[in-house]
């Protein structure tokens, strides 16, 4: 309970001019918030370690640059992109950039979109096999541009990034990552086992919610 409180404190007293979309702001407050306080003490472990990245890059003065990093750079890697730079945005830390890319290259998956949109961001699909997505979570801020690349594409940052596994197999196959000044090991269940079956809708929006939940108790952290 008294997580909860914080962090809906920290959400209505930020920057008072950010608003995020109208949709979006709801999630955030009706479904986002609430499953905070049930984050397990194991993943506050991981996420943590986001934190005092975040943390320490701004008492340097410098970026904090964030690259999540799945096996195809197609769901859960985009997905935390775009969470952690909507909560980031939201909580007024400026020096935080997000990015993601993957041990290959393959395209955004239609399903992720389609879960980042019932979550109420505004999409618009480029051409091609490989998309250019551009993802909209408020009319004050540029969208965020999101295709599938490998993690050291130069559209990524090269040098001083955090390092963020989001799966456990690009997480086993790169046990150096290039560049990175640090490295958090954060897995997340992969949607696609559900992919064409009755429950692949609710498995993409259960890992949205999550991954949302636990990015935006990191940069709610990050803030205080």
């Amino acid at each position: 309970m008294i997580t909860l409180f914080l962090t809906t404190i920290m959400l209505t007293t930020g920057p008072a001019d950010r608003h995020l979309h109208p949709e979006l702001q709801r999630y955030v407050q009706d479904r986002v918030l609430p499953g905070i306080a049930e984050i397990p003490a194991e993943r506050r472990e991981q996420l943590d370690l986001i934190v005092a990245f975040v943390k320490e890059r701004k008492a340097a003065g410098v970026t904090a640059d964030l690259t999540f990093i799945c096996t195809h750079n197609s769901r859960r890697s985009h997905l935390s992109q775009l969470w952690a730079a909507t909560a980031a945005w939201a909580h007024g830390l400026d020096h935080v950039r997000t990015f993601s890319g993957g041990t290959e290259a393959t395209a955004f998956n239609p399903r992720a979109v389609s879960a980042v949109e019932r979550a109420g961001y505004q999409v618009v699909k480029g051409e091609g096999g490989n998309p250019v997505y551009a993802v909209s979570f408020t009319e004050d801020h540029d969208p965020e541009r999101c295709w599938s690349k490998v993690y050291d594409d130069p559209a990524n940052p090269q040098k001083g990034f955090c390092a963020v596994m989001t799966c456990s197999e690009a997480d086993a196959n790169c046990p150096i990552v290039r560049g990175a000044l640090d490295r958090v090991s954060l897995p997340y269940v992969d949607p696609k086992e559900a992919d064409d079956t009755p429950e692949e809708a609710a498995r993409y929006d259960e890992r949205c919610l999550q991954i949302a939940t636990e990015l935006w108790y990191v940069m709610q952290q990050a803030a205080l």
